[in-house]
């Protein structure tokens, strides 16, 4: 069939999927009905599949042929809806070019600059500040901060332990000050200058985009253009909380927490992840009073426990107060200082500080950009769903990074926008892999994974066996005179195969890619936790605890010699 026919979008309810195996199984049974052109199960969890077909397909055939998959399956797709002319037709047709990309974050970088490589013209449109999250708000400044708060703490000679007191010394002006100038030469140097070598194969557009049902973007200026693909990378924002009382006070986000004129006195952090944790640190390291409220039962929750205890404990020595299983209420403001009022264990109480961050999760960049008319699904959450393939429910739009579901990490958005252009331009030939995703939480000491906790891997079905190795039995860390910490392996007993690690040390982030490859070697080679425990690892190096703790599953490290195997 011509892509210059009208083709249907139709939409499935799959009920009775629980892995990324009944994914597969059902975008099999669906690719198999004559008649439909192309499949999207957007992951197990959605529940959902999308496709387009011939105008006459048969609808039964579809129910049915998820159901002899097994599984249970019924139409969702709107009357309305039902047969749309393709956006290929109008954006080849009258195309200015051949993909046009929404947003200059990292995922909308790859996408455009993945464009160019391939030999084709990008436009990339941005509404705010070129670069995106990672470079202007994210990655970049926080760590500039944190490296410098860890200096300024171990200068006031408060090594690992100890309140750290308010110092009149502190220059806080000046450290955002340098903060800001490193955040403004990379922005030029990796986004501006970027942009501008690839001449006119990559066109920068000032002004916010909107899909239009017919294929095409328009832009706030009035103006329209249109191309034969679409990757929509407009990225996510802080989340806040609708606490009572919100909108007559003014709390911080990640973005302003850094950007603030003084450094406050107090600071009430409000949640218990990644980014409360590393901001909630440097800010007590600079010398606020800091506390942090966390609602789960206890901190990064999705980390091993024993991780998130011992964390929790370093935290509490460096002066931080920790409060969890803390549900906030409302939030006011008396004179100088904001009162959170909120439920811990039933009781009511109130956190008084003169700052209050709200560090709660991203909600997504999607509102108002005409995503739903386009036939574009979003989740509950409005993050827009995407497959394998970075290919959204409309199957010549893409999406990557922050907007989507996929982790909120800069590399798995430029990953996921290289894919996403390439995908859209050449045919679906590559996936976005997240089997051996390492992540890192930049506190001290830091909080590295890759892989599955051991509850999660009971939860699978595998038969497990899990190490638990302290940073006391690892010599750089005895050497380093720092030995808080673990490293937590966790592994198939019957293949021998790692399924997880899970680190906590000052150097956390630089073992953990050793752990993410030995994973990735076992999903394509059969890598075993003997062949990690066999490897030749440098001495006094912090990696070298992943062969020590790999020991552990056969020998008792304390009867172990310096560099015995």
């Amino acid at each position: 069939m011509s892509e210059k026919q009208t083709e249907q979008r139709m939409e499935l309810e799959v009920r009775g999927m629980t892995c990324d195996a009944c994914a597969l199984h059902v975008t099999r049974a669906l690719q198999g009905v004559e008649g439909v052109l192309q499949v999207n199960v957007p992951g197990w969890t959605s529940g959902q599949a999308f496709l387009s077909a011939q105008p006459d397909v048969d609808e039964a055939q579809l129910v049915n042929a998820v159901e002899q998959a097994g599984y249970r399956a019924s139409l969702r797709t709107p009357a309305a809806a039902a047969r749309t002319e393709p956006l290929a037709e109008t954006a080849e047709r009258d195309a200015d070019f051949d993909l046009i990309v929404i947003g200059t974050g990292g995922g909308g970088m790859a996408a455009a600059i993945k464009a160019a490589e391939l030999g084709r013209r990008a436009a990339i449109i941005e509404a705010g500040v070129l670069g995106g999250t990672c470079v202007n708000i994210g990655c970049v400044p926080s760590k500039a901060l944190i490296r410098a708060a860890e200096a300024y703490h171990q200068a006031g000679h408060h090594p690992f332990g100890g309140v750290q007191t308010r110092a009149e010394s502190l220059d806080w002006p000046a450290v955002i000050g340098q903060k800001d100038h490193l955040v403004g030469e990379l922005r030029q140097g990796k986004y501006e200058d970027v942009l501008a070598s690839y001449g006119e194969r990559i066109t920068l557009i000032r002004g916010r985009a909107r899909l239009l049902p017919d294929g095409a973007v328009a832009l706030d200026n009035g103006r329209t253009i249109a191309a034969a693909r679409i990757v929509v990378a407009s990225g996510a924002a802080p989340r806040i909380l609708p606490l009572d009382g919100i909108g007559e006070v003014e709390v911080l986000t990640s973005t302003s927490a850094m950007a603030l004129e003084a450094l406050p006195r107090s600071m009430v952090v409000i949640g218990g992840r990644a980014v409360a944790l590393e901001l909630g640190q440097a800010f007590a390291r600079f010398g606020t009073q800091v506390t942090l409220l966390q609602r789960s039962p206890r901190l990064i929750p999705d980390h091993e426990s024993e991780i998130a205890e011992a964390l929790a404990d370093y935290l509490h020595e460096e002066g931080l107060a920790v409060h969890t299983g803390v549900r906030p209420l409302a939030i006011r403001q008396e004179a100088e200082e904001k009162v959170i009022t909120a439920d811990v264990g039933g009781e009511r109480r109130q956190f008084r500080a003169e700052q209050v961050l709200m560090a709660v999760g991203r909600t997504p960049r999607t509102s108002e950009m005409g995503l739903e008319e386009a036939g574009v699904a979003l989740d509950a959450d409005g993050f827009i769903v995407v497959n394998e393939f970075m290919q959204t429910s409309n199957p010549r739009i893409y999406a990557a990074g922050d907007v989507t579901q996929n982790p909120k990490l800069v590399y798995v958005a430029a990953a996921g926008g290289g894919i996403a252009a390439e995908n859209a331009l050449e045919g679906n030939r590559k996936r976005l892999d997240l089997a051996a995703l390492p992540d890192v939480i930049f506190t001290d000491p830091q909080v590295a994974s890759v892989g599955l906790t051991e509850k999660q891997a009971l939860a699978r079905g595998y038969d497990v066996k899990a190490t638990v190795l302290p940073l006391a039995y690892v010599p750089r860390a005895l050497a380093a005179r720092d030995t808080r910490g673990l490293i937590k392996l966790v592994a198939d007993r019957n293949s021998d195969r790692l399924l997880g690690a899970h680190v906590l040390a000052a150097e956390a982030g630089e073992v953990i890619q050793t752990a993410a490859l030995a994973m990735r070697m076992g999903l394509r080679y059969g890598f075993t936790v003997t062949d990690l425990r066999e490897m030749l690892f440098p001495y006094l190096v912090q990696v070298e605890g992943l062969k020590l703790a790999a020991q552990t599953f056969e020998k008792d490290v304390t009867k172990l010699s310096c560099c015995a195997s």
